[in-house]
């Protein structure tokens, strides 16, 4: 490592802030860095980026090294595994040297002509960000829906193009969430609008291609705001299907998709803390739920005619070891994906058989899921299967038969790669309170574990949402480079289990950030690592865990990554203005309350910084961040910087035209790693 010494951080100036709740006083000094119209605040961050810049040029010849290397080895000329829907193939392509994909279709069989439904690299001009976040095609196949956004904001605009004629018409509706759904009359398109300074996703309208007004109308208006609302299209055909919902409660609406002029139809009253799920098939919905505690979930159906709660039958009882996590129905089969002990299992029933079978994997540890099943009437099934050695494959397998036909397998545009050539592991470390938590590891065959291996370990741990272990490409660059990666399966994920969730949210969110210290600890009590060969990775939520563990145990970690980081936690938590904050105080708890605002007080980031030797630091954020306002890390690294004991490095990277994902090109997120990568390894003294 060589950090120049004679290059000083730029230092934000210091206007107190006092704010008071309950017997709380805080002095927030950068609480001004929080108006991003302000000159002073853009001149501040335009300084952090050349000084990041200034403190990184070392490493840009080796950026650039790990960037070619990177985009060496993924297939630039590609396309996914066509999917049959509605008379029409499916088919997205990437070109080489093109950011963005191309979205075709071909009419009945694959030999057919493509049609150009969308080239994202010729709408994308003119945008220093892009995203075509969804399209949804009309029955008659005549017209798609789509919504894009140049802002990184999740604001976006939705447009209709006629894929007859190519013409995309005039109207325009911004301000929306994504969301949408046709009916059967091929005119009426139903979305959701968002309110822009929260991004609340709040009300539903409907248009028409055949009205001459301009207004379209208003069919449901969310009006509590700790939930959110969208909608959808049952992939029957026959029902558009609203959803309100917040964390733990959610509540549908039904209607006609040959009636879009009626009114939707409560499928059953909402209720705090009841959560569920509905699928159409025949003459029944399905639904999800955990209905009288049923915390890991379970399968009930209702008839088509009486779906409020009290008509519900159960289909599959509750488990205590089994989480229930999604259905895929079809035409003769019911598909159920399982997590059990941490590992996804897929099961699979005939409605007219009382047979049903799972599918087998034999991997230690793996990540598998169903997608694009959306033809009803068909035999085959579609998951991909990947693990931390083992690229990505697509599959079919024919529910019938029980063949499996691998459609596409992820190149690795590299002949010295091989499966064989990494090792993974799962292991269990012992939490604070003695319960056992997973771990997945990779590493390159041969590594010894001897306490002299670089490790990054990477965590996320809230919302319930779980970090399979999954390849990567861009990881190869660490583990060819001695690095070994483990993924801690910490508590606040539902890796083992809705109740593993539980007892990492609200009043005991701490165990998340502990459990990822008792990890980091059984690593390095295995000689897996050392301290100073010790890096952790998290992003967004993710982040939140970085800041949490680098004021627990500084001294744990040589270097930590914090993208996006929510750091500012009881001060986001406090403002209701904030996008996502009503909506998640049953993820965090309200601060408004006084035992949820001293628990989250006791943990957030930025109000437990102290007077310590802090471990090397890099953070970065999108300025149009709509998850985690940029000011969080901004103030964040400045508090660091200011009570830092030690020397070493706090950077801070800026990306003034993106948001909360990042870059949006493919190009341009593979920078963005290699930025990542070259931090890590300058860390470690490795530029070969």
């Amino acid at each position: 490592m060589s950090y120049p010494n004679n290059i000083r951080p730029p230092i934000p100036k210091k206007v107190t802030k006092i704010l008071k709740k309950f017997d709380t006083v805080r002095r927030d000094n950068y609480f001004w860095l929080k108006n991003g119209q302000n000159k002073d605040v853009i001149s501040h961050l335009k300084k952090e980026n050349e000084y990041f810049e200034k403190m990184t040029s070392h490493t840009n010849k080796f950026q650039n090294k790990i960037f070619r290397e990177i985009k060496g080895k993924i297939k630039e000329d590609d396309e996914s595994v066509p999917y049959f829907f509605n008379g029409y193939w499916y088919i997205t392509k990437y070109k080489k040297n093109k950011n963005y994909p191309i979205y075709i279709r071909k009419k009945k069989t694959l030999n057919s002509k493509e049609e150009l439904i969308f080239d994202c690299n010729e709408l994308s001009k003119g945008y220093t960000f892009f995203n075509l976040s969804n399209f949804s095609v009309s029955p008659n196949n005549k017209f798609v829906a789509f919504s894009t956004d140049t802002k990184s904001r999740r604001l976006y605009t939705i447009r209709i193009k006629n894929l007859v004629t190519g013409q995309i018409l005039n109207k325009s509706i911004p301000n929306c969430s994504g969301s949408m759904a046709w009916a059967n009359d091929n005119s009426t398109l139903f979305y959701v609008k968002r309110e822009v300074k929260t991004l609340r996703s709040h009300k539903i309208y409907k248009t028409s291609l055949k009205s001459k007004s301009n207004k379209d109308k208003l069919v449901f208006f969310e009006k509590d705001p700790t939930f959110y609302v969208n909608i959808s299209k049952s992939k029957s055909g026959s029902y558009i299907v609203s959803c309100s919902y917040s964390t733990l409660t959610t509540e549908y609406r039904i209607l006609d998709s040959n009636s879009p002029e009626k009114n939707f139809r409560l499928f059953s009253k909402r209720k705090r803390g009841l959560e569920y799920t509905v699928s159409h098939y025949g003459s029944y919905f399905y639904i999800i739920t955990n209905k009288k505690d049923c915390y890991n979930y379970k399968l009930m159906k209702t008839s088509i005619d009486k779906t409020d709660i009290v008509n519900w039958t159960t289909v599959i009882e509750h488990r205590d070891d089994i989480l229930l996590e999604s259905i895929d129905i079809f035409k003769n089969y019911l598909v159920i994906s399982e997590r059990v002990n941490g590992l996804t299992k897929i099961k699979i029933k005939n409605w007219n058989k009382k047979n049903e079978y799972y599918l087998e994997f034999n991997s230690e540890t793996y990540s598998i899921q169903t997608f694009n099943n959306i033809d009803f009437d068909t035999d085959f099934l579609r998951y991909s299967y990947n693990s931390l050695n083992e690229p990505v494959q697509i599959v079919d397998f024919n529910m019938k038969t029980k063949k499996r036909i691998i459609r596409k397998e992820q190149k690795v545009n590299d002949e010295k790669f091989k499966k064989e050539n990494y090792v993974t592991e799962r292991k269990w470390a012992k939490a604070k309170d003695g319960v056992l938590i997973p771990i997945s590891i990779i590493y390159k065959k041969g590594t010894e574990k001897d306490s002299k291996n670089p490790l990054l370990i990477y965590g996320y741990g809230s919302y319930g949402h779980t970090i399979d272990p999954y390849f990567s490409v861009s990881r190869l660059t660490l583990l060819d480079r001695g690095f070994i990666f483990a993924i801690a399966h910490v508590r606040g994920s539902e890796y083992m289990g809705r109740k593993w969730y539980f007892d990492g949210k609200l009043l005991n969110k701490m165990n998340t950030f502990t459990d990822f210290i008792s990890c980091t600890n059984f690593l390095i009590s295995k000689k897996y690592t050392n301290k100073k060969k010790c890096y952790a990775y998290g992003g967004s939520a993710g982040g939140l865990l970085m800041g949490a563990i680098i004021n627990l145990a500084p001294k744990l970690y040589n270097g930590i990554i914090a993208a996006v980081p929510f750091v500012d936690v009881v001060t986001t938590m406090l403002d209701e203005t904030i996008p996502l904050t009503t909506s998640e105080y049953d993820e965090w708890g309200d601060p408004n309350k006084k035992k949820y605002f001293e628990y989250i007080y006791s943990y957030s980031p930025y109000d437990n910084i102290t007077k310590v030797n802090y471990p090397n630091i890099l953070v970065t954020t999108g300025f149009h961040d709509s998850q985690v306002q940029y000011w969080e890390p901004a103030k964040w690294v400045a508090k660091l910087r200011e009570n830092n004991e030690g020397k070493n490095v706090i950077l801070f990277s800026i990306d003034m035209d993106s948001g909360h994902g990042g870059a949006s090109g493919r190009y341009d997120s593979i920078k963005d790693t290699a930025k990542e990568y070259a931090f890590l390894l300058d860390l470690e003294n490795i530029y070969k």
